[in-house]
């Protein structure tokens, strides 16, 4: 397995493990997303709390280049964590959704 395959099964399995939440409060569901040709990697919570339409993105990856990118982590998990407990390196992980000044501040990779 090289290495982007291996980010890659590290990524589904965090995904896997979230779609597979139900919900209370809602009528519908988590839907994985899964764009492999182009290493775009997300869940959707789709479908009705109450009169309201639910139609949320709580977690998305992309692998670009040799790195993982966590471009939304709308949850209590710690998936930069999770990525490096399945082998990921901190070096390869870039938590995207913080602005290029605050990445030099976290442990993780900058771009």
């Amino acid at each position: 397995m090289d290495k982007i395959e291996k980010y890659e099964s590290a990524i589904l399995t965090i995904l896997k493990k979230y779609a597979a939440i139900k919900y209370a409060n809602i009528k519908g569901g988590n839907q994985l997303i899964v764009d492999k040709e182009n290493r775009h990697y997300q869940v959707l919570t789709l479908g009705w709390d109450e009169d309201r339409y639910v139609h949320d993105c709580p977690l998305h990856f992309d692998i670009i280049g040799d790195k993982v990118w966590v471009q939304q982590n709308m949850t209590e998990w710690d998936v930069a964590k999770m990525l490096e407990d399945q082998g990921v390196p901190r070096k390869n992980i870039v938590i995207g959704f913080l602005s290029s000044e605050l990445r030099a501040f976290s442990d993780y990779a900058t771009d």
